[in-house]
């Protein structure tokens, strides 16, 4: 019997930091997708089924707060864990983002690819 991948969603406009996260994650047997802008992003979310979803702040379009905002208040979605993967580490930014009911808020220089893809697996 095959095991099912759990889908990711990964929302990033730098294509390098998320080429980085989509090797580390396909070699931890993770089925990633990228999207390079917040409106692409909302509506991946909510067009298809992901076991967890990975948002940068600041991003174009709509930034990753609103999405989760967005997230939060759709019935079909809600539930899906959200990590705020971002280069913004205020304490500030990291409780309201907790707050608005991420289920992680990792700030991007304090881990490696590799430890955020652990991290993924706990919350899964």
């Amino acid at each position: 019997m095959t095991e099912v991948k759990k889908k990711i969603l990964m929302v990033e406009d730098d294509s390098t930091i998320s080429s980085m996260y989509k090797t580390q994650f396909e070699a931890d047997g993770f089925d990633i997708s990228i999207v390079n802008n917040g409106a692409a992003g909302l509506l991946a979310a909510k067009k298809e089924k992901f076991d967890l979803i990975m948002l940068d702040v600041i991003l174009p379009q709509m930034d990753g707060f609103s999405i989760l905002e967005e997230i939060k208040k759709d019935d079909k979605i809600k539930n899906t864990p959200v990590i705020m993967l971002t280069s913004l580490g205020t304490d500030e930014d990291k409780s309201k983002g907790i707050k608005m009911g991420a289920a992680d808020y990792i700030v991007k220089s304090s881990l490696t690819p590799s430890q955020v893809s652990e991290k993924i697996k706990k919350i899964l």
